[in-house]
């Protein structure tokens, strides 16, 4: 029988005006930290600071709310900035020695960060090498005309801002220094680099040059002689003025800092006023930099980085603050990369006044307040660290109830009593931003045990409050306090500052799976170790014994011993709480494999979970298991050893993909690049592979052949998904609660709920009774079940209805149920089951499906109209929306790079048609699928420019103007073949490492720390990076080849 396809030609008009009033893709603002800091900047005057990367981003931010992003047009790491101080323009340098000037401008009515020049420092011919020029240090003179430039070779340049033109005639080199120093201390060396530059406070005309060797100039520009000479015998590393401009101070590599006298009538100072090291006598490492503050209150503030012994204390990460006798060692977690103080900056003034200690480490920015004794942290809004511990699952509420918010906000203050009263010191600009209309709120799971809520209703991701399942569970978490304690007279004064801490004492702790009820205040939070703990939301303080059950998910299958880690063990006795979520039941999954799925519907006091062994019904009000069911294959051998056995298995997994694509490149046609040089080689052979085929397949035109999977892959039983529904299983007359579970091997069952009435949840037990099972023809992985009311829409959530928050679902018409594959969306009639409609997404895109959810679209255009769609991201990276139930396409977007096999596996998506996913382990990327929910940065900054003609050049490079995030340009997109390449080596190596239970391995073994990261993740990129590497080897040939020959 023949089948015909009807297609319109063409788009309907109408239908694409509403689509583009519905759909929209913006990558809106990243929240977090900066992956990999390298650079820190201030503006006392606007108020701002940037952060700069070793990926060429640029970060500026203000008060809540206000970001600005840029990124160089090259990938080099950003090593120094200085803003020019009211202005809203930047200075970078980068590692590769080039300058680049940005600017805070208004664009087409948005604030954006552009660059606008740049600049490389040309050397002397035949005098100076290449390396002599590179720059090793910057001053901005506090007039904002000149940049003074150090370099390597000892000269120093000067470049008129912001035209940056290099002033020839001002530059001062070595030699020019060399004849005011004496014999006796030139001894036949050179000087070496410039090591730091700084303006005199009171003379702006003369700078203190500093030297390596340790020789430090006060140079005079105007006279262009030496006024000063300080003949430091220490290698130097950094230089700060005392604001009166009579002393300054000098940090050197032995770990000690020099107070020097600048006197007008002795042009030649060999001894310094005092010399310290602060943490000797034994050797001590450099004192990388250092500031000298004046205070009103009494004497001037030292603060330095580095210093500390080198045997004893050589891999801490400290800053010191010191004033007198009050001595605050802070130790951090991380790198100190670099540090400044917010001060007074008014030449009026005689004192400094610092309000502020800014420190930006590698993993985290930390504030110390000055002004208050004791010297306390004042708390982010944000740039908070993601990854204090690994991320390792995300969920996301969106309206979330005032009562709700209300209480975790309590909670998370009592939690965190501020130890200061002041506010944010950073806090220029303006946010222009409208208050959100809803609360929205992200929860990440974390392997030390902790869920962290964060406030995501706008461009800020705030902390909120943070949940610790670990004081639940006898771990090796209970460390000695008297051994972390410091003693009365320890040395140095060490404080433990920040809360970075990526360390787990137990990775069985890992969260893997989270759901919350918002209107009830229920939880649900999932491990690796089999746990599940019912929560719930208690304002006051209790100490109360935890509630233990277990259910046994292999129901005594035989033939099937586990292997893995055992179980958490609870604590014996009551267990104190502080307000927030407590727990009400922990239920044990034995085995104790990680849970893989979980959902709640805390009207009916039921819980769902699922592993990689089967999947449990729970009552959590009465506290009894409602059902246990097996989903294993006899073949699965794997589930039963743990997550070890699935690294080990990685070889031949490998070797059977490799098979698979060999098979799949003679049986399908492949996605081809655009004006390839050899799309045409490749859409012959593809032709001629296909005439080859057997002939009594036929397959449609527009689809690809998919590989039917085996009846017993391993890791078979493993549950996907799990959601509950009122709605039709039994017959199309009587509705009413019912339970659905997706495994790995596209096995879907439906159970029927008979569930007490709320006057006899204590009298009554919940029921289960197995009504449907459906096996999918091809067998590939369900990710998501949703069911339909008689109009298409999703059910409301539990509560919805019944207290009048939501509209009553259609309960006369046909419900259906949505079945999302890895391959395919098939809609399911109800109760019946039979098919109604269905998308191949694999045949027609050759793609699979990796993470899909229901959300709704509003309108741009009207309020009042809205429409539901499927969002989904596959494998690739893009996201398609479909419509529902009608499962047409609406939209495509490329979204994530499909090599970040991390970022794909991380995405969340809200109810509103947003979503976030790792871009790197501390920073989540936001993007907009709806045209009209997009939460982005819209702020300003009152500017103080003078006029400059020359402000706007042609060179100017437009695609790196970026408001809120940035995009990679497309010059770079040639990196990802590297990249690949480089994946590639990295699994051969892997396959090449010893066995896992070798001594010499160090192989990462939990099972998921990302994400749902499945071995087919792995395949899709091996197959991409296998197809980049052939296509570059056959471009090589094609170009050695005649353009007319396509087939060899």
């Amino acid at each position: 029988m023949m089948k015909f396809r009807f297609r319109r030609q063409g788009n309907d008009p109408q239908r694409e005006k509403i689509k583009q009033d519905l759909f929209a893709f913006n990558k809106t603002v990243e929240h977090g930290f900066p992956n990999q800091p390298s650079a820190l900047a201030y503006d006392p005057k606007l108020r701002l600071m940037a952060i700069g990367t070793k990926s060429g981003a640029v970060k500026v931010y203000g008060s809540p709310g206000v970001e600005f992003t840029g990124l160089h047009k090259d990938m080099a790491t950003v090593t120094q900035m200085h803003f020019l101080p009211g202005q809203g323009r930047l200075l970078s340098l980068l590692d590769d020695n080039t300058l680049h000037l940005w600017e805070i401008s208004l664009r087409e009515g948005a604030t954006q960060l552009e660059e606008i020049r740049s600049f490389t420092l040309p050397g002397r011919p035949g005098i100076e090498s290449t390396s002599a020029t590179r720059v090793t240090v910057i001053l901005l003179k506090w007039s904002c005309d000149v940049a003074c430039l150090g370099t390597e070779g000892g000269g120093v340049h000067f470049l008129e801002l912001p035209s940056l033109h290099l002033l020839d005639s001002k530059s001062l080199f070595q030699d020019e220094i060399m004849q005011s120093v004496p014999e006796d201390y030139k001894s036949g060396k050179s000087l070496g680099p410039v090591e730091s530059l700084q303006e005199h406070p009171q003379n702006p005309s003369k700078i203190l040059i500093g030297y390596s060797r340790g020789l430090v100039v006060l140079w005079d520009q105007t006279t262009r002689q030496v006024d000063n000479l300080f003949l430091g015998n220490q290698q130097l590393e950094s230089l700060g003025w005392e604001s009166s401009g009579k002393t300054f101070v000098s940090s050197h590599s032995d770990g000690g800092y020099m107070v020097w006298a600048v006197n007008s009538s002795s042009p030649r100072t060999q001894q310094p006023v005092s010399s310290i090291i602060p943490y000797g006598p034994f050797p001590c490492k450099a004192i990388n930099k250092i500031l000298w503050r004046t205070s009103e209150s009494g004497a001037p503030i030292v603060l330095f980085s580095g210093g500390m012994p080198r045997a004893s204390y050589g891999d801490r990460h400290c800053v010191t603050v010191l004033q007198e006798k009050t001595q605050v060692t802070l130790d951090f977690t991380s790198r100190v990369i670099d540090f400044f103080t917010i001060h007074s900056t008014d030449g009026a003034k005689d004192y400094d006044n610092p309000a502020a200690l800014v420190v930006l480490l590698e993993e985290e920015l930390v504030v110390i307040d000055l002004q208050t004794p004791g010297w306390p942290t004042i708390p982010s809004p944000y740039l908070a660290p993601l990854h204090s511990s690994a991320i390792t699952c995300s969920y996301h509420i969106s309206n979330v109830p005032t009562k709700l918010w209300e209480r975790v906000l309590a909670a998370g203050q009592q939690q965190s009593p501020p130890q200061t009263h002041v506010k944010w010191p950073i806090n220029g600009g303006k946010n222009l931003a409208p208050d959100p209309k809803h609360k929205g709120l992200l929860l990440t799971g974390h392997e030390d045990g902790t869920v962290r809520f964060w406030d995501a209703s706008g461009v800020s991701l705030k902390p909120l409050y943070k949940l610790s399942t670990a004081n639940i569970f006898q771990t090796d978490c209970d460390h000695n306090d008297s051994l972390t304690q410091p003693g009365e007279e320890e040395w140095p004064p060490f404080r433990k500052v920040g809360c970075f801490d990526p360390y787990s004492d137990d990775p069985r702790l890992g969260i893997q799976k989270i759901s919350l009820c918002k209107y009830s205040g229920k939880l649900v939070v999932a491990g690796t170790a089999g746990q599940v703990l019912v929560m719930e939301v208690n304002e006051e303080m209790s100490d109360h014994l935890i509630n233990t059950a277990t259910v046994d998910l292999l129901q005594d299958r035989e033939g099937f011993s586990w292997k893995g880690h055992d179980r958490l063990a609870p604590k014996n006795g009551p267990i104190s709480f502080p307000p927030g979520f407590h727990p009400i039941i922990l239920v044990q999954c034995l085995p104790p494999a990680a849970v893989t799925a979980v959902t709640l519907h805390a009207e009916w006091n039921l819980i769902a979970f699922g592993t990689s062994h089967g999947f449990g019904l729970f009552d959590y009000h009465r506290r009894g298991a409602v059902l246990a069911r097996c989903t294993l294959h006899p073949n699965d051998s794997l589930a039963m050893e743990g997550p070890l056995s699935r690294v080990k298995s990685l070889k031949k997994s490998l070797r059977q993909s490799f098979r698979r694509i060999r098979k799949s490149r003679v049986s399908g046609k492949k996605r081809v690049v655009i004006n390839s040089p050899t799309s045409k080689v490749q859409e012959a052979n593809a032709q001629l592979a296909e005439q080859a085929g057997p002939a009594d397949v036929e397959v449609a035109p527009v689809q690809r052949r998919i590989e039917p999977r085996s009846a017993d892959d391993s890791l078979s039983g493993v549950v996907r998904c799990l959601c509950f529904a009122d709605t039709y299983l039994r017959d199309g007359t009587h509705h009413g609660p019912t339970m659905w579970a997706g495994t790995n091997s596209g096995s879907v069952y439906a159970y029927a709920l008979e569930v007490p009435s709320l006057e006899k949840f204590s009298e009554q037990s919940v029921e289960a009774v197995l009504g449907k099972e459906i096996q999918l023809m091809h067998r590939a992985p369900v990710v998501s079940i949703a069911v339909l009311d008689g109009r298409g829409n999703p059910l409301p959530e539990p509560y919805e209805v019944s207290q009048d928050l939501a509209k009553a679902p259609d309960m006369q018409g046909s419900h259906s149920v949505l079945i999302a594959s890895e391959e395919q969306f098939k809609v399911f009639t109800l109760p019946k089951v039979s098919a109604k409609t269905k998308f191949k997404l694999t045949a027609h895109e050759g793609c699979r499906v990796r993470k899909v959810a229901l959300a709704n679209f509003g309108s741009v255009s009207s309020d009042d109209y809205s429409e539901n769609g499927l969002m989904c991201l596959t494998n690739l990276g893009d996201i398609h929306v479909f419509s529902i139930p009608g499962l047409r396409p609406q939209v495509r977007y490329d979204c994530i790079r499909k090599e970040d096999i991390s970022g794909i596996a991380s995405c969340v998506f809200t109810k509103t048609g947003q979503g976030f996913y790792l871009i790197s382990p501390s920073e989540f990327e936001r993007f907009s699928l709806s045209a009209r929910v997009i939460t982005e940065p819209v702020c300003t900054v009152d500017l103080d420019r003078p006029h400059d003609s020359t402000a706007h050049s042609n060179n100017t490079p437009g695609s790196l103007q970026a408001n809120g995030t940035h995009k990679v340009p497309s010059a770079n997109d040639s990196h990802s073949l590297g990249e690949a390449e480089g994946v590639l080596e990295e699994i051969q190596a892997a396959l090449s490492s010893p066995p896992l239970d070798s001594p010499n391995s160090s192989a990462d073994i939990t099972l998921d720390t990302t994400g749902d990261i499945t071995v087919e993740d792995v395949k899709d990129f091996l197959v991409s990076a296998e197809e980049a590497e052939k296509n570059l080897k056959n471009i090589s040939e094609e170009d050695a080849r005649s353009p007319g020959i396509l087939i060899k």
